[in-house]
């Protein structure tokens, strides 16, 4: 929730509803229980997603004393409208009734939730075997995607000549940059040309950060090549020494090579050095561990926020991985407010929950025949639960599993409406295979990946005219 419900607990909650919807939400309202009073306002239509905000404004009385107006998440236009008429707060609320309880009860942890800690510097791979204006691009889409630091990733053996060059775009560009490599030649190119970060230093070319002294930029130290922790303290006091800032990053290696002990030596760093900040490359893990990274991230920036760790490392080269900056910028905020805040990381953003629903929303078989029984037209409405469909109008109820059985029985032969009711059969069967909430003309919910959903309600103008052609036939007979 990002709107009035959000900011401030509302006393008295007008609800707008259609004809069909009123039982359930009623329902739905009255098995809640909210902490306010509520009221529901029926409006002289059959099916609340085809009111339009301006239609609701000339036709909706707003009780005295009413500080928030609700109305369904499908109609269309600028609640403001409404409000500008009412004269009191009108919000959008969720596309499917019953996410009411969902939409209010998040409202306390959401005034106070988004803050993070923990920076995410995205790599540009292999940066000198890219043009420039790729380097370009692929450092916009990780801005755009959360990233706060833009890492040029410079390749072992191979010349970067471009390097000040592109450092300097990105920084005219109003973006902060990193530099990915252990040749002092290339460190102090990036950092003259405005790098303000430095991966990485150890005892192998440690006196180059002594020529950043002053905060032209800062370092991050790893242990010296195939040693322990131990030949961290050398390098940590020169730094100490020269006023260079530094993280510390004891190296997290892949599943398989040390996984574990790599997080055991995080751990271990923070003892030693409870003060400083801790830098981790969660792309050793993402882009070598062939599972979807979603839930990967989530994990490793929960390890993150209680080990420390104030800046992690990604990129999105396997194709698996692509979304991984969108992901942490999710994940950060999310495990930010659980260990802050001392909560579970559960019921404030689902974002990083994409193939599977938080919650599958279904009608029983009982409420499904008792709304069909107030319907009076043909147009088809269409349900899901978790292992069957339910496709309905005033004429016939059909359930079933088999999409292609289902439809037979409706007997649609008009093509627009039928591709129409096969395109929703084929997503309706998809969501009980996934496990997830299927709501007529909506899209499927893919967490922070679901598309923008603006369609109006399709569905009922294709069936009105196809009952309109079949009427408009019988009387040429």
């Amino acid at each position: 929730m990002t709107s009035g419900a959000a900011a401030s607990a509302p006393r008295r909650v007008l609800f707008v509803t259609g004809q069909l919807a009123e039982p359930a939400l009623r329902r739905t309202l009255a098995e809640m229980a909210p902490a306010f009073a509520w009221e529901v306002a029926v409006l002289k239509i059959t099916v609340a997603a085809l009111m339009t905000t301006p239609w609701i404004a000339r036709f909706l009385d707003v009780p005295a004393g009413t500080d928030l107006v609700l109305i369904p998440g499908l109609c269309e236009g600028d609640p403001a409208v409404i409000a500008a008429r009412a004269g009191v707060p009108v919000e959008k609320g969720p596309k499917d009734l019953r996410q009411i309880p969902e939409y209010f009860g998040r409202a306390a942890a959401a005034r106070d939730y988004g803050a993070y800690d923990i920076e995410i510097v995205a790599e540009v791979n292999n940066a000198p075997r890219l043009t420039r204006q790729a380097i370009q691009a692929e450092a916009e889409h990780y801005r755009s995607s959360g990233a706060d630091v833009i890492d040029i990733g410079c390749t072992p053996g191979r010349e970067f000549p471009d390097l000040a060059d592109v450092v300097r775009e990105l920084r005219g560009a109003g973006m902060r940059v990193s530099v990915d490599s252990f040749r002092p030649d290339e460190i102090r190119t990036a950092v003259g040309a405005g790098a303000e970060l430095v991966l990485s230093v150890n005892g192998s070319n440690l006196d180059v950060a002594r020529e950043l002294t002053g905060g032209a930029a800062r370092v991050v130290v790893i242990p010296d090549f195939g040693q322990g922790l131990d030949t961290l303290e050398p390098s940590v006091a020169a730094l100490e020494r020269w006023g260079v800032a530094y993280l510390i990053d004891p190296v997290v290696e892949p599943i398989g090579f040390g996984f574990m002990r790599s997080l055991e030596r995080y751990a271990e760093t923070q003892r030693r050095y409870p003060a400083a900040p801790l830098f981790m490359g969660i792309g050793n893990i993402t882009e070598l561990t062939a599972a979807d990274t979603t839930g990967v991230n989530a994990l490793l920036v929960a390890m993150c926020e209680e080990l420390g760790v104030r800046a992690v490392l990604t990129t999105e080269v396997i194709p698996w991985a692509r979304g991984a900056v969108r992901e942490i910028d999710v994940a950060r905020r999310l495990m930010y407010h659980a260990v802050s805040q001392k909560t579970l990381p559960k019921g404030v953003d689902d974002r990083l929950v994409t193939v599977k629903d938080p919650a599958v929303l279904a009608y029983t078989e009982a409420e499904l025949r008792e709304l069909q029984r107030a319907v009076t037209d043909p147009n088809f409405r269409i349900f899901t639960d978790r292992d069957t469909i339910t496709v309905f109008n005033s004429e016939k109820l059909v359930r079933g599993t088999d999409i292609h059985e289902i439809f037979a029985q409706l007997e649609v032969t008009e093509p627009t409406h039928a591709f129409y009711l096969g395109r929703e059969l084929a997503k309706a069967k998809l969501a009980v295979t996934l496990g997830k909430t299927y709501r007529q003309e909506g899209a499927l919910q893919w967490g922070y990946l679901t598309p923008p959903d603006d369609r109006g309600p399709e569905h009922v103008r294709l069936t009105q005219r196809s009952a309109r052609r079949r009427s408009r036939a019988n009387d040429r007979r």
